[in-house]
């Protein structure tokens, strides 16, 4: 953000609750872009022993995430995941467990991240979003760098699978 979004001005680094902030120079105005991060919900999907695995529209051949998305005004972070799954992946989900929050600085994120079953996996992808999708089994899933590897990292710990983060993109994520 370079320019006020109140009143046009250039905006300026000024000392602000205890960071250095993007500000208006207009003291009348007061516009301070605070930068908060954005709440993202992502779903360890699991059936049978294996973990859903997805390729976001855009992304490289190589490079599977989990479900991801963002809440809705007013929506609570455990639907959220609920509703991203159906949504992306066309499955209803049930929600067994919180993993835990987690940064993603580079999209100025900070991810929920929940365990979720369904009850097949026979999926509907959504094609505006997804890409691609496979099923990767629990005993193989590597976790990875970005975002949300380490929520997988953390869960797969509750199993008892204790892995090392790889490069995104670079196994069988």
């Amino acid at each position: 953000m370079k320019y006020c979004s109140f009143c046009g001005q250039q905006l300026i680094k000024l000392p602000l609750g205890g960071r250095e902030r993007l500000a208006c120079p207009d003291m009348k105005c007061g516009f301070v872009h605070w930068n908060n991060p954005i709440p993202v919900v992502a779903a360890i999907v699991e059936h049978d022993g294996d973990i859903a695995l997805i390729q976001n529209v855009g992304w490289p051949d190589n490079w599977f995430g989990l479900v991801t998305g963002f809440l809705e005004s007013g929506e609570m972070p455990a639907d959220a995941v609920l509703r991203e799954v159906e949504e992306e992946i066309g499955l209803q989900a049930t929600l067994q467990s919180y993993v835990g929050m987690y940064e993603f600085y580079r999209s100025n994120q900070l991810i929920i991240a929940y365990h979720v079953t369904v009850e097949s996996h026979e999926v509907n992808l959504d094609r505006h979003e997804i890409a691609d999708q496979k099923w990767v089994p629990i005993t193989e899933v590597q976790p990875w760098t970005a975002g949300t590897g380490k929520a997988l990292r953390d869960w797969l710990k509750t199993k008892g699978i204790d892995r090392d983060l790889e490069e995104f993109g670079t196994t069988n994520t």
